[in-house]
């Protein structure tokens, strides 16, 4: 069936199949392996070949997706994937995500979508009032943290060249100096991917860590700052780090930002989510007195892939900065806003939709709940470490992260690192729970994150039980 024209009739049945499956699948996720099936790989592998010539139909291709696809697939919206700060999807989420398919609307601009437009500004404000930001900020939906960082470093930008006379939106950066940039060790990859994307470069950073950690160092920060003698820089905050959950001192840190003519932005793509509950607010004190912050909508809020948003203190420099039009686009009315002169996408997908339905369904106190839950899940599993006598905790959780190792007796320092590696390839490939290694403080440790809305305790209570019946014989081997 080569033209899609032909396949008009089949639409129904497709939906259908892909119902099915899917309400099969939801009913059974929470037993399944968190990492998917044995052969994952090899499933994944099937999906090769030469483009057909004339296509295998609509209906097998879709048997294909759902079948041998699904045993390609991580089961990642389950209790059990702890793995990146992933998050599930809400029912409310995952409903909308479907409706927004279907409608395929381009969230770009009001006339291309009323709905989305719409739902993305009252999406903004809600957002807003969930995370305790002052309402007179912008905001924008975009893909991610990663694109996120790159929006309001972006805004960052372009206050930094306003601050030298230039419009670097319109002129460049050339005859400039460098851009300074300062945070702890605590930044991520996006933060440093995105400032590349913009030209800043991420080897410019100057990294302020006063410990292995990567802990701010306050007092080194001031007197960086101090040496620019008042020419703009851009310091940049961590609100979760992904390691071991940590915040920088984020109002001590606007404090000096004020005080030595620079620009704060945070990086709360999960810690942000702190502001929600009182048990954890005080971690992410001082935010709202930063210039821009940014959040990831598929780690914590629970909306299907791709969603994150982005928050800037003067929606004029997004505007400066992604304003680009052209000929057969409209002019913006005030109260119609379009989306696209905010972000760097022109073509949007109308994501606003789930995040307005989640909200909707669920309201500040269902995610104060979420939270709460997930912090008090990350100190149970914290608290089974410390009782045990063969995992190390490397740092008290803070939010919804536990950084642990494997640490069994009678195994050198100089060898723990070894064995962590392996007993974490163990455990991504076996599947049950799903988590991998990372290196915190120097050592290399296990991270697993707690984000998604269907984990409970007896989620929670077979990490420990999956990781010593996988470390058996590991440490005996080296």
């Amino acid at each position: 069936m080569p033209d899609p024209l032909e396949d008009r009739e089949s639409l129904n049945a497709l939906l259908l199949k892909v119902y099915e499956t899917a309400r099969e699948y939801t009913a059974r996720v929470d037993q399944l392996p968190a990492g998917g099936g044995a052969r994952r790989d090899q499933a994944a592998d099937e999906f090769g070949g030469d483009l057909p010539e004339n296509g295998n139909g609509s209906l097998q291709t879709i048997h294909q997706l759902v079948t041998r696809g699904q045993e390609a697939a991580t089961n990642s919206s389950g209790p059990r994937f702890f793995h990146f700060v992933t998050g599930g999807s809400t029912p409310a989420a995952v409903a909308a995500d479907w409706w927004v398919s279907t409608i395929d609307n381009n969230a770009g601009l009001w006339v291309s979508s009323p709905l989305a437009s719409k739902i993305e500004q009252v999406a903004i404000e809600w957002l807003k009032d969930l995370f305790h930001l002052p309402s007179g900020w912008s905001g924008v939906l975009t893909t991610g943290a990663t694109m996120s960082n790159f929006t309001a470093l972006g805004a960052a930008r372009q206050w930094w060249g306003q601050e030298h006379g230039t419009d670097i939106a319109k002129n460049g950066t050339a005859g400039l100096p460098a851009v300074p940039v300062l945070t702890s060790g605590y930044v991520h990859a996006s933060v440093k991917k995105a400032l590349s994307m913009l030209g800043i470069g991420h080897n410019t950073v100057r990294m302020l860590g006063g410990d292995a950690a990567g802990r701010l160092d306050l007092a080194t920060l001031d007197r960086e700052l101090r040496a620019l003698d008042g020419a703009p820089a851009i310091v940049i905050a961590t609100a979760g780090e992904v390691n071991a959950g940590g915040f920088d001192p984020i109002a001590a840190m606007a404090e000096l930002a004020r005080r030595h003519h620079a620009w704060l932005h945070v990086d709360g793509a999960f810690g942000l989510f702190a502001r929600l509950s009182p048990i954890t607010s005080d971690l992410a004190t001082g935010i709202e007195l930063a210039d821009s912050v940014i959040a990831d909508g598929h780690k914590w809020l629970n909306v299907p892939y791709d969603c994150g948003f982005a928050f800037v203190r003067d929606g004029r420099l997004l505007n400066a900065v992604f304003g680009m039009g052209a000929p057969y686009f409209p002019a913006t009315e005030v109260d119609h806003p379009d989306f696209l002169y905010l972000g760097p996408e022109m073509s949007r997908r109308a994501r606003s939709l789930t995040v307005w339905a989640t909200l909707a369904a669920y309201g500040r106190s269902g995610y104060r709940a979420m939270v709460e839950r997930h912090v008090s899940l990350a100190q149970r599993l914290g608290k089974q470490i410390r009782a045990s006598s063969d995992f190390e905790l490397l740092e008290d959780p803070q939010l919804n992260v536990v950084c642990f190792r494997y640490h069994p007796k009678g195994v050198d320092e100089a060898e723990l690192d070894d064995v962590n590696r392996r007993l974490g390839q163990s455990i991504i490939a076996d599947g049950r729970v799903y988590f991998g290694t990372t290196v915190y403080g120097g050592k290399v440790a296990f991270r697993p994150a707690i984000s998604n809305w269907r984990t409970t305790e007896r989620d929670v209570d077979v990490v420990l039980k999956v990781t010593r019946e996988l470390s058996e014989g590991i440490a005996t081997a080296v």
